[in-house]
């Protein structure tokens, strides 16, 4: 096999695990022995879906209207379903990704632009993510949250770092730590007195309280789909292997579309697990319960030390994973945009600052969580409608254009997800909507 250069921000090196998906290609391997080279990309990407953002709109959710706004995760994790297996199929039917393709098709003003505001979009997720993790750290090892910072800082360096040996450590390491993620909430499922019957009622049976409810599922939906989930499952996708035909891309988007399904429904799951333990927790008798710190320090005396400590522990590698990833999509997207890249540990820097900046400011770190969303809603148009226009160009996509179905599907989608977006945006401005009174 030829070598395969540098793309995306990933050093690809012609390995093991390549030859493998060569063998998965040329039929020689089935079955569990073909899935298992094939599985990383949508893994990567999954962490979006459960970063420390979502631990604090969660916890809001169960702990004020129990299990009666589960639907609306389960609806805005089929919406990121179809996202990341378009951003995937652009990378694997075009060999660039979703930046690249911005580069080489639009007007050069516009590519400054969606750079302009892609950088910061990803310094707003890292904000979010690299906060979660330091809060973690700080309540497990009881350390003030500036210690916490610098050893979540120290901690994502060493892990981005792997990336030298080609993608498949990382994609690892990616992977035990989303495990460890879902082993917590397995783990506080047993813990936590969940009423399994109202909780599936409510997964398929669409409800909103009061005005209050339609804020908090705006804010679920609307921070699904991540602007830098977008560009960087394009980049993982190419990456990986070179088709050789399209009989190659069509096994690789097959591989690549049971990834996603499997990936997503996992990380729906353990969204769905923290408002059912939110939910079980607190929505009886504190209601109120809003910010990480407070549900942390509401759990040890309702399910007891260890409920709270395991809790802190899926906290903690949620922060971690997250910020290692968004650090990663963020070299993937200057190099896309503007054809060169900085160093990991200067784009680490960068991007960390702003959370130094806050904690030092003695910002409250929840409501910076709640600021960096509103940053990433007002970013996620641009990569998403750039997504939908590719992917439906015959002359970029050939016979893999999407077709009648997936193209309606998409603009449903982008368009309910716009839509909660721009609402998110006006109540976080103050602008007063009629339909939401009451």
């Amino acid at each position: 096999m030829t070598d395969i250069a540098e793309r995306g921000g990933i050093v690809a090196h012609p390995t093991q695990i390549q030859r493998a998906i060569r063998e998965v290609l040329d039929g020689r391997r089935s079955g569990f022995r073909a899935f298992i080279p094939m599985v990383g990309p949508a893994v990567i990407a999954s962490i979006a879906y459960m970063d420390p953002g979502n631990f604090a709109t969660n916890i809001q959710a169960g702990a004020r209207y129990g299990y009666s706004l589960l639907w609306v995760v389960l609806l805005a994790n089929l919406i990121a379903m179809l996202f990341q297996a378009l951003s995937a199929k652009l990378g694997i039917v075009t060999g660039r990704n979703l930046a690249e393709m911005c580069r080489d098709e639009l007007p050069r003003p516009l590519v400054w632009v969606m750079w302009v505001v892609s950088e910061i979009a990803a310094m707003a997720t890292d904000l979010a993510e690299f906060l979660g993790g330091a809060i973690g750290l700080s309540l497990l090892f009881n350390l003030p949250l500036i210690w916490g910072m610098v050893v979540t800082a120290i901690v994502t360096y060493g892990i981005l770092t792997l990336d030298r040996r080609g993608f498949r450590p990382l994609e690892l390491v990616i992977g035990a730590l989303v495990a460890m993620i879902g082993l917590c909430y397995v783990i506080e499922l047993f813990i936590a007195p969940v009423d399994w019957a109202s909780a599936a009622f409510s997964l398929v049976t669409p409800q909103l309280q009061d005005a209050a409810a339609v804020t908090i599922a705006v804010g679920i939906i609307g921070a699904t789909v991540m602007p830098h989930a977008i560009y960087l499952h394009s980049g993982l996708t190419q990456a990986r292997t070179i088709a050789r035909d399209d009989g190659d891309r069509r096994k690789l988007l097959g591989y690549s579309n049971r990834e996603v399904i499997v990936a997503l429904a996992i990380a729906g799951a353990i969204n769905m697990a923290m408002v059912m333990m939110a939910a079980a927790a607190f929505h009886a008798g504190h209601s109120g319960v809003a910010e990480i710190e407070t549900a942390y320090h509401t759990l040890t005396p309702i399910l007891g030390a260890g409920a709270a400590t395991v809790f802190l522990i899926s906290l903690l590698a949620s922060g971690i994973s997250s910020s290692t990833v968004g650090t990663l999509a963020g070299q993937m997207i200057m190099q896309g945009f503007v054809g060169f890249r900085i160093p990991v540990w200067l784009r680490r820097l960068v991007t960390i600052i702003p959370a130094f900046i806050v904690v030092a400011l003695g910002v409250n770190a929840t409501n910076a969580l709640v600021v960096s969303q509103v940053v990433l809603s007002i970013a996620l148009p641009l990569p998403m409608i750039a997504l939908l226009y590719f992917t439906q160009r015959r002359d970029i996509m050939g016979a893999f254009v999407n077709g009648p179905m997936t193209r309606a599907g998409a603009v449903v989608g982008a368009a309910v997800v716009l839509f909660l977006n721009t609402i998110l945006l006006l109540q976080t401005f103050g602008v007063s909507l009629p339909f939401l009174q009451g």
